[in-house]
């Protein structure tokens, strides 16, 4: 089962060993969104959700969801990490609705990436959003969430180069 990583001689999974890799700059930045009706809209940019200010609250629900990434995801290594980031911008929709779109940047100095930390906290940003809106509004979809880009490790840097709608 060489091929496989995440298994060991027996089959059963185990955390990689990344002891020997070097030590070297990595960042992850991935992209989630939540499409949410008008009322929500109006209600989060002006201020008048019961539960609170939307965006800070999901920003800091993000950021702690990057540093816990290795709590919830079973083979993630816990990581120091050195960055987080996140931005938002809405876009209004053809029928009525709006989209807000969330970029997680993630980066750390360390023998392993920061993928499934950006993927995180885009998912529990967008998570949290819908906790703090669904009393108004339950319908809010949410999605997709991908890795946009990563740079450092032995495997080298990636960019999405297709655009995902």
């Amino acid at each position: 089962m060489a091929e496989f990583t995440h298994f060991n001689e027996e089959g059963r999974a185990k955390m990689v060993d990344v002891s020997d890799k070097p030590e070297t700059a990595r960042t992850a930045l991935a992209q989630s969104s939540i499409i949410v009706s008008e009322e929500i809209y109006q209600k989060i940019t002006n201020h008048e959700m019961k539960k609170g200010d939307v965006l800070a609250v999901a920003q800091v629900a993000a950021v702690m969801a990057a540093k816990k990434t290795w709590d919830i995801i079973p083979m993630c290594h816990p990581i120091p990490l050195t960055g987080v980031n996140i931005s938002f911008s809405w876009e209004q929709n053809q029928n009525g609705s709006y989209q807000l779109h969330i970029a997680a940047a993630v980066k750390t100095k360390g023998n392993t990436g920061v993928e499934m930390e950006a993927l995180t906290a885009a998912s529990a940003c967008a998570l949290t959003v819908y906790d703090m809106c669904k009393a108004v509004d339950k319908g809010m979809i949410i999605g997709p969430t991908y890795l946009v880009e990563k740079t450092g490790g032995k495997n080298g840097d990636f960019k999405r180069t297709e655009q995902v709608k």
